[in-house]
């Protein structure tokens, strides 16, 4: 199968002090390659090896031995592992191919004890293994992180949409300060006209007429110059005021934000504990419920079967009194011991076991609810840090502008009392020119200075008006990117949220569909069919109730007249419970792009499926997997394909 990490060349396996190896230098090939041999001969060793390479801790250091190691060798990359002995400890160090194992030890290292099979085997919690490696905590943090990016976006295209509302305003407001200006500027027009006409023939008179000019020129800049002045202290104070609004609305938020001695480091210290002990719960849980069903099997099947010898003592009267006494009792033969134990004995132990486990999985469900109640408390500790931090710089940013504000709101109230006096003065020296020769000159020239200051304010609040839909025009220019960018943002946070979901359906799916060809080509007599359902499950967690996700494993078969019934697991064959447990760590395999991180599968133990089976399910295999390692019995491994790399001697 093509994938990112596939394997091109040949693999080079050196080992020492491995599992029951001594020491071994071995080839492999990619595709199928197989490790045949009588039992005892290094085979589950050797794939422990490959194991420990490629970043596993499941591999073990051979029982004499203080150190090991191995090296694996392809694509022109070498990985190597040492294995150490501290301690009572074995330690492991090196550079392997994986840094995370945790996925290829789920679903691509497929010994006997992989717990992918052994949960098959134990009717344990499907939906649990198959989503161990999802962190969902990471995809809760990220869905918040992009459902705030997001409330942003909405903000800024909330405010592009009010806006865009002033637009037809402004618009209309320019044309109507067009046509203010364009009046304004006739009346000055005609007013110079009219100065024009005024006749002084003397030259005392020209001479007069430009002092009046001049002094009435002198005023409309000063009063000009007054009104640019109080324009600005109006401003200013506005903008004082706004501020100080600011200013009382965030320390009032302050307020309202609760003062907390926990800290969220803290915290995560906390949950880290908690669930490092509900990982030992679930390990206990899980071995309980092993240790119960192997001992419900047994019980159902009354313990081990005894044979009397025909020449014992049994033969003789005493025998037959206490063989007809074992008959009329309830006693079994204990499968750990040997001995004839009374069942209500046994009954009892169960009970006790089915009790203790039940007790474990309500300390469980506690941790997780007090996991999910610190992780919230967590997060909102650290939004209100978040909040706080924010207000406060503000607020210090807000106070500097105040006292810079208030300082400049000074310094304008001086220009306008000294530029007030400076207007008087003028005023003053024009009321001397009031005369009644001279009377209309001035009214005129009056009338001129007031048109053209109303001239100048409507030029100046054209050109704000001109500059404020310039600025909005260019804010609207962006609106399409902005909703381009709200759209991904929607689409990822629809991926994050269905992510668990599609998972689930994809791993469902991926059994159901493999599971139906393996049956088919293997061609067991009476199953019809195997296959998961994935159904929603209310769950007791604490002092809640909670909605989970369950797998239910259905098989079905048929009796020889053609009747279909449904039956379970536990009535499955060894051959069919294994096939049923590869089948499901292949989907895992295929659904969490395993081949993605590791191009490695390994098999071992199928010495429960017949050779013909193994052979079919080595080909069906092969198709998903750049190397497969499979480690079978001599007669089991005469069914394969002879194009396979075959390995002999470890």
């Amino acid at each position: 199968m093509s994938s990112p990490e596939s394997v091109t060349s040949s693999i080079s396996v050196e080992a020492e002090n491995i599992g029951g190896i001594d020491s071994t230098e071995v080839s492999l090939q990619p595709g199928v390659n197989v490790l045949t041999g009588r039992n005892a001969t290094n085979r589950t060793s050797f794939l422990q090896t490959i194991m420990a390479g490629l970043g596993s801790r499941r591999s073990s250091l051979k029982g004499d031995a203080d150190a090991g190691h191995v090296e694996l060798t392809f694509d022109d990359e070498q990985y190597t592992r040492y294995l150490e002995r501290r301690n009572g400890e074995v330690v492991f160090e090196g550079d392997p191919y994986l840094d995370d194992p945790e996925l290829a030890d789920l679903f691509a290292f497929l010994l006997e004890s992989n717990e992918a099979r052994r949960a098959v085997r134990s009717g344990d919690n499907l939906r649990e293994l198959i989503m161990r490696p999802i962190d969902t905590d990471e995809i809760e943090a990220e869905i918040s992180m992009l459902e705030a990016e997001k409330r942003d976006l909405d903000d800024r295209l909330e405010e592009l949409s009010r806006l865009g509302g002033e637009l037809p305003d402004l618009e209309e407001r320019r044309v109507t300060l067009e046509e203010e200006i364009d009046e304004t500027g006739e009346q000055i027009s005609d007013l110079e006209v009219t100065l024009d006409e005024f006749d002084l023939d003397v030259d005392a008179s020209r001479n007069r007429k430009e002092e009046i000019e001049s002094a009435f020129a002198d005023l409309q800049e000063a009063r000009t110059d007054l009104e640019s002045i109080e324009y600005d202290l109006e401003t200013e104070r506005e903008s004082y005021a706004e501020l100080e609004r600011e200013r009382d609305d965030l320390e009032d938020e302050l307020e309202s934000i609760d003062e907390d001695d926990e800290s969220p480091d803290r915290l995560e210290g906390r949950i880290q504990e908690l669930r490092a002990r509900k990982r030992s719960l679930d390990t206990t849980v899980s071995e309980l419920q092993s240790v119960i069903r192997f001992n419900e099997e047994r019980l159902a099947n009354d313990g081990y079967d005894l044979e009397l010898d025909a020449s014992s003592p049994s033969d003789s009267d005493d025998g037959a009194i206490t063989e007809q006494l074992l008959e009329d009792s309830d006693d079994i033969v204990c499968w750990t011991c040997g001995s004839q134990v009374d069942r209500e004995r046994i009954d009892s132990t169960l009970e006790q076991l089915r009790s203790l486990r039940q007790t474990k999985l309500e300390d469980r469900n506690d941790l997780q609810e007090q996991i999910d109640e610190i992780s919230a408390r967590q997060k909102e500790l650290r939004k209100q840090t978040q909040k706080r931090s924010r207000i406060e710089e503000r607020l210090s940013t807000v106070e500097d502008e105040l006292e810079r504000r208030a300082q400049r709101i000074e310094e304008l109230e001086a220009d306008i009392e000294e530029q007030q006096d400076y207007v008087d003065e003028l005023e003053e020296n024009a009321e001397t020119f009031e005369d009644t020769a001279y009377s209309d000159v001035i009214e005129t020239h009056r009338e001129l200075n007031r048109l053209e200051l109303e001239l100048e304010n409507l030029k100046d609040e054209r050109d704000e008006v001109e500059a404020r839909i310039d600025e909005i025009e260019t804010k609207v220019d962006e609106r399409s990117d902005l909703e381009s960018e709200r759209e991904s943002l929607d689409d990822e946070l629809t991926d994050l949220r269905t992510r668990v979901d599609r998972i689930e359906e994809n791993a469902v799916d991926a059994f159901n569909e493999h599971m139906s060809s393996i049956l088919s080509i293997l061609e067991y007599q009476n199953i019809d069919r195997i296959w998961i359902q994935r159904r929603e499950e209310t769950v007791r967690e604490g002092r809640r109730n909670v909605t989970r996700t369950a797998f239910d494993l259905h098989i079905v078969r048929s009796t020889e007249d053609g009747t279909t019934y449904e039956d379970t697991v536990d009535h499955l064959s060894e051959s069919e419970r294994e096939v049923t447990g590869l089948v499901f760590a292949l989907a895992g395999y295929l659904v969490h792009n395993v081949y993605e991180d590791v191009p490695f599968m390994l098999l071992d133990s199928l010495e429960s499926i017949d050779s013909t089976r193994i052979a079919e399910i080595v080909d069906y295999f092969e198709e998903y997997v750049d190397c497969l390692v499979v480690a079978l019995l001599r007669e089991d491994a005469e069914a394969l394909s002879d194009s396979y790399k075959y390995v002999r001697e470890i």
